[in-house]
């Protein structure tokens, strides 16, 4: 037997208020409405749901289990339609986004000139930042952010994840080419190269690698860097002239490492995933515009 989507409100409702009449107040019905579809819906399902005294209501296990399914089935039910009705709205306002300026050149220019042409009256400010932006101080309702696993874990912030993507150690050829190739071939041994480093990162002392056995090791970035610049396009210019070794995300040197003007010093190692987030202000109804750009941009990623 089918259950409806209504009786579900009702019950979430109940569960909620604490009452059949707080309840029915919420959803603007009869308090016997509402107690009648709780009862219909107990019926349908075969089990007590609710514990009943004159005072008091209480879940029963069985409650307990089938109300936090109950939500998440609601949640979906909700986003279902607030997609479908956002695909026949006209996004109008404002929305402001930021990212840093290598990931606004390489992905979010190109992803905002297609959905501009999609939704011409909405307007649409993108600002570039190094370091991470205070949404709500600086009211931005979107801000890209990559990083590292646990640096998500305890943001304040929800998010989509819209890809990973891992750090390579690289290089110009010439400047491999002063040392032995077999010798840089561990992570201890790029010591014996100049590194540039990034001020966004520079106080990260050691990062994680594995080797192709899957064996865990340690990259110590090197001291004293010999030049340090707070921009990873200064960084990345740097290393191709020749300058040092610099640790960059791999979409980001991906040309490089195809032309040839950049080598990675150590293909034989991996970084541990890190994750690329769109953030927004947590709330219980995310407005339209940023559901659309969000939805947009997952897919754009994706593809």
């Amino acid at each position: 037997m089918a259950v409806s989507l209504d009786r579900l409100t009702v019950f979430r409702a109940v569960v909620q208020t604490g009452s059949f009449t707080a309840a029915a107040k919420q959803l603007n019905q009869a308090r016997a409405a509402v107690s009648f579809n709780v009862k219909q819906l107990e019926s349908e399902l075969g089990v007590t749901l609710l514990y009943r005294t004159t005072r008091s209501l209480a879940l029963t296990d069985a409650g307990e289990r089938f109300y936090a399914r109950c939500l998440r089935i609601l949640t979906e039910a909700d986003e279902a339609i607030a997609e479908a009705r956002t695909e026949q709205t006209v996004l109008t306002g404002s929305l402001r986004l930021t990212s840093t300026v290598e990931y606004g050149v390489a992905v979010i220019a190109p992803a905002l000139q297609k959905f501009t042409t999609l939704h011409p009256d909405l307007d649409v400010q993108f600002e570039a930042y190094p370091t991470n932006v205070d949404l709500l101080r600086d009211r931005f309702d979107v801000a890209i952010r990559l990083g590292r696993n646990e640096q998500f874990q305890t943001s304040p912030y929800a998010g989509v994840h819209l890809g990973t993507y891992q750090l390579r150690p690289v290089a110009s050829p010439d400047i491999l080419a002063r040392v032995d190739r077999t010798v840089v071939g561990a992570p201890k041994m790029l010591s014996a190269l100049p590194h540039i480093s990034n001020a966004t990162v520079d106080h990260v002392k050691s990062w994680t690698m594995f080797d192709e056995d899957g064996c865990e090791c340690a990259f110590e970035v090197p001291r004293p860097s010999r030049l340090l610049a707070n921009n990873a396009s200064v960084v990345k210019a740097l290393a191709v002239a020749g300058a040092g070794v610099a640790l960059l995300p791999d979409w980001f040197v991906a040309p490089e490492l195809a032309k040839g003007t950049l080598a990675d010093a150590l293909p034989s190692y991996r970084f541990p995933d890190h994750q690329i987030y769109a953030m927004h202000l947590p709330m219980q109804m995310v407005p339209q515009k940023i559901r659309a750009w969000l939805r947009f941009l997952k897919d754009y990623v994706r593809r």
